[in-house]
């Protein structure tokens, strides 16, 4: 059992490394079904369009994923065309842009892993490059080759050139080489972004090292502790409310956050080292509530809204 602990705790410890691990691969492995089964360049004029959007259209959709599937996008945004100082909070004008940026930077793991598998292929780079219809591309790939490079250039990809095979075999090589080189420095560019990006994140770090693993220990647990909370309360609500109306009589008074208390743990945290509060609900705890005329303002929208529903 304790062997099986340590085990589990070393999983739960690397779960980010494992997540990214597990991310790769599924990238690696939806590359391959591509390109075996859906991908078939048509060797004609249109192989650029073609190659261009095998190669970003999965990246653009994995991109819109990562923020549909990142909760603090829907956290930053909720309301916020009801209440814009959600987003615009009095003295935290730019940290909108700051979240933001965050969001976006961890939306763009999935769509740079595919890039980098894609260029390292090559097949998708292979048949864009070679529908190319500018004469200064076209002059750097055929260069020492057959005119017939500058006129049959599409047809690379199917050998259906006049040129010789091993003209045509060396073309595609090219190509291929080409586009591992891109994928190398897309992937040596996005590593040293992302090493970059950490260390001016540490380096302006609020809190000691220490402190900061304690408090992304208390955030995860915060978070399973309210999704749990979350199951009790909705399970007692809705049987409280089923019960008295089969039984038709009135409801005992059941305890819940008000109006302002959602609003107040629902908004995005900022730490202050004068006051440690490590989550935003920690904040509303400790100091309360105090409701200002924007929250009279959108609960008087909110129950508005009701009383027309």
């Amino acid at each position: 059992m304790d062997a099986f602990r340590g085990v589990l705790k070393f999983f739960l410890n690397q779960k980010t490394a494992i997540g990214y691990s597990f991310l790769a691969l599924l990238t690696v492995g939806s590359e391959r079904l591509f390109s075996l089964v859906a991908f078939k360049c048509p060797c004609s004029t249109a192989n650029l369009v073609y190659g261009l959007v095998f190669l970003f259209a999965p990246a653009w959709v994995l991109l819109i994923l990562g923020f549909f599937l990142n909760n603090r996008s829907w956290r930053l945004f909720t309301g916020c065309c009801v209440n814009p100082r959600k987003i615009f909070p009095r003295g935290h004008s730019c940290r909108f842009f700051y979240v933001l940026g965050q969001i976006t930077l961890s939306s763009l793991v999935a769509p740079v892993m595919w890039l980098s598998v894609a260029l390292l292929n090559g097949t998708f780079y292979e048949c864009a490059m070679s529908g190319t219809k500018s004469s200064r591309l076209l002059g750097l790939i055929c260069k020492g080759k057959p005119k017939e490079c500058w006129e049959e250039l599409y047809k690379v990809s199917c050998g259906k050139t006049s040129m010789t095979p091993t003209d045509n075999e060396e073309l595609k090589l090219s190509l291929q080489a080409q586009s591992q080189i891109l994928g190398w420095c897309l992937i040596c560019s996005a590593s040293f972004f992302s090493l970059l990006t950490t260390c001016y994140a540490r380096c302006r770090s609020k809190v000691s090292y220490l402190q900061l693993n304690f408090w992304k220990t208390y955030a995860q647990k915060e978070k399973e502790h309210l999704e749990n909370m979350f199951l009790e309360y909705a399970n007692e609500l809705s049987e409280r409310n089923l019960k008295c109306f089969f039984e038709n009589k009135r409801p005992d008074v059941f305890p819940m956050p008000t109006f302002a208390a959602w609003e107040a743990a629902s908004e995005l945290h900022s730490f202050h080292p004068s006051r440690q509060h490590y989550s935003t609900l920690h904040k509303v705890v400790e100091d309360g509530l105090e409701l200002s005329p924007e929250d009279d303002e959108t609960s008087m929208a909110l129950v508005g809204t009701a009383h027309n529903v």
